[in-house]
């Protein structure tokens, strides 16, 4: 706990604090929104990544299933052939598992640092020796929602952008199962990621803060507008390739 506190923790608090004490003016909601904007961007290249190995993935897909479908290839034969399919159009599978365990924390800290630490009240003894301390926090978002309590209307936003980022990752959902497990897997997941998931981040949000849920909005926005942008710059790629 200590180090997860000196690696994660501490230095977000102090970044919030700061912003906070640099512009008073702003009232926790935008604070929150500049800080996950700030985060957003020191995680852009693994982001940009792990969205391009994505789409990327998608864009192959045929040619990928075309290997996992060969029965006849033994499976370390098979398993060189995918690592082979990775290589070739630069693929790393990792790299989005390693984007969502860098958010766990940040999260969670978000979480602990706005309803567990009791903002506004502000602990001196966690700021750096650069960092003033506020003179006030504005706890609202717009003068309306208070994001250290539970915001319905900020739940709805996190529920909300997250149905449209899945539905801009996976446009069209094959409902064709064939009964067997393996290929019936990836559509269950796809279905579940449209249109249970977003069910879930509204409950998550809702229950435990504003703060969540208005990160989580933010966050989605973010990579709504990124995966428009790669997208994009991929169909010129191809488009300039032909």
């Amino acid at each position: 706990m200590g180090l997860l506190k000196a690696i994660f923790y501490t230095p977000l608090y102090n970044g919030l604090v700061g912003l906070i004490d640099l512009l008073p003016w702003l009232d926790i909601g935008f604070i929150i929104i500049l800080f996950t904007l700030i985060i957003k961007a020191i995680l852009f290249p693994l982001s940009y990544k792990a969205a391009k190995t994505q789409m990327l993935t998608k864009l192959h897909e045929d040619e990928l299933n075309k290997i996992r479908a060969d029965k006849n290839t033994p499976l370390e034969e098979q398993a060189k052939k995918i690592l082979d399919f990775y290589r070739k159009y630069d693929i790393n599978p990792f790299v989005g598992i390693i984007v969502v365990l860098i958010q766990i924390p940040i999260i969670f800290a978000l979480y602990y640092m706005i309803a567990r630490s009791g903002l506004p009240a502000i602990d001196t003894s966690l700021l750096y020796s650069f960092i003033g301390v506020p003179e006030a926090v504005k706890v609202s978002f717009l003068g309306i929602a208070d994001v250290t309590g539970k915001s319905i209307i900020l739940a709805l936003l996190a529920a909300i952008t997250t149905y449209i980022q899945a539905r801009m990752m996976q446009p069209t959902v094959d409902l064709n199962f064939t009964g067997s497990f393996k290929d019936d897997l990836p559509k269950t997941m796809a279905l579940q990621m449209r249109y249970v998931f977003p069910v879930i981040v509204f409950f998550i949000s809702y229950s435990i803060s504003g703060v969540i849920a208005l990160y989580w909005a933010t966050s989605n926005i973010v990579a709504i507008s990124q995966d428009w942008y790669i997208k994009r710059k991929l169909k010129h790629g191809q488009e300039g390739n032909n």
